[in-house]
């Protein structure tokens, strides 16, 4: 009896070919998406590497940067547009509304850009209630207004019962960017310092402590806020700031690694330096995590020239979300593309980008 042959059928898409990749493991071994992959940390970076970049490759996607500053009339403006699927919807300091605005409002201020218009989508899942789709809408509406930006156009879908988690929104954003400002990533250097805005891992664990009902001995508060007026203080000061970024999934160690390696510096943390608050600290401890790795949505580093640092700290010290700014670390010419930390010990430790996230779904 002869062979069966099957011939491809025509109308369907080839299927990916994985066999000319280089990229790390964890990719490979999963054909399909998996939470991971949205996580922010290792996996997350191959599936834009490997999938997305190629599909849309062009110039100003390349930078992989939270926002892409184009010239458009002569204005150079910065463009952003970010996803939030957080659960639970409303926790102690924010809801998903606020974390709408506050999420592209400060991915546009990370490049130095006054955000000025959103839009916004709402995907909502069929049986979810008016009056939390309502208080959502109030939060957002607020949220705007007082970041300074104006909702400006919209859309509206709903998905089956059981195709949805309640409630997603998708924020864009626009912003002008000023005359002769230049922050990003490439531009950290050997002998810059580095300095975070605030307490570290706040919204993380705030997060977690309401999904999985943990009781740390006081409530942990979410620090979700809009950073744009701090960093316009902070450019009135230093208008030469090399970089910003806000650590959001995957903490400060996942942004500070995609820096160390866009820039082709070493990164040298202080471990006595490091902002953690002690419920942070002791709600880490016993769940197992590391506060580096833990997302922040109200925080922002900046990474700027060591004869600038001190003016820059004082100024974000004077701005109430920049009130427990500290120095925390250094840019060296050893070890380019790694951040370790040196520890109270005397010793160093690698804080490597991790392969997934930690907390999954915190914005």
């Amino acid at each position: 009896m002869a062979e069966q042959v099957m011939l491809p059928d025509p109308a369907m898409p080839d299927p990916p070919s994985f066999d000319g990749w280089t990229c790390p493991l964890p990719l490979r071994d999963h054909p399909t998406v998996v939470m991971g992959h949205g996580g922010g940390g290792q996996m997350s970076a191959e599936l834009i590497e490997h999938l997305f970049v190629p599909a849309f490759s062009n110039p100003l996607l390349a930078g992989l940067t939270d926002s892409a500053v184009v010239t458009l009339g002569g204005a150079h403006l910065a463009f952003s547009t970010d996803s939030f699927v957080v659960q639970p919807l409303f926790f102690p300091g924010g809801s998903i509304g606020d974390l709408a605005v506050n999420g592209t409002v400060n991915d546009l201020a990370m490049s130095g850009a006054q955000p000025a218009y959103l839009s916004c989508g709402f995907i909502l899942e069929e049986g979810v209630e008016l009056s939390v789709v309502g208080r959502i809408a109030k939060d957002l509406g607020t949220a705007a207004e007082l970041a300074g930006v104006i909702v400006a156009t919209g859309d509206t879908k709903v998905v089956d019962t059981g195709h949805g988690d309640g409630v997603y929104i998708n924020t864009a954003g626009i912003g002008l960017v000023r005359d002769g400002v230049d922050i990003r990533p490439q531009r950290a250097a050997a002998g810059d310092v580095v300095i975070i805005s605030g307490m570290i891992g706040v919204h993380g664990i705030a997060i977690m402590s309401v999904r999985e009902g943990i009781s740390f001995g006081t409530e942990v508060v979410s620090d979700c806020a809009p950073l744009n007026g701090l960093v316009a203080a902070m450019l009135d000061t230093t208008p030469d700031l090399h970089v910003l970024r806000d650590p959001t999934r995957g903490g400060v160690a996942t942004s500070l690694n995609e820096i160390a390696k866009a820039a082709g510096v070493g990164i040298e943390l202080t471990e006595r330096n490091l902002p953690i608050p002690e419920t942070v600290a002791n709600a880490c401890s016993f769940l197992g995590l590391d506060p580096l790795y833990v997302a922040n949505e109200g925080k922002l580093l900046a990474i700027v020239a060591r004869d600038q640092a001190d003016e820059l700290l004082a100024t974000m010290r004077a701005h109430p979300l920049g009130a427990d700014a500290a120095v925390i670390g250094e840019c060296v010419p050893d070890h380019p593309g790694m951040v370790v930390t040196k520890t109270a010990f005397g010793a160093t430790r690698v804080v490597d980008t991790p392969i997934g996230e930690q907390l999954p779904r915190i914005c």
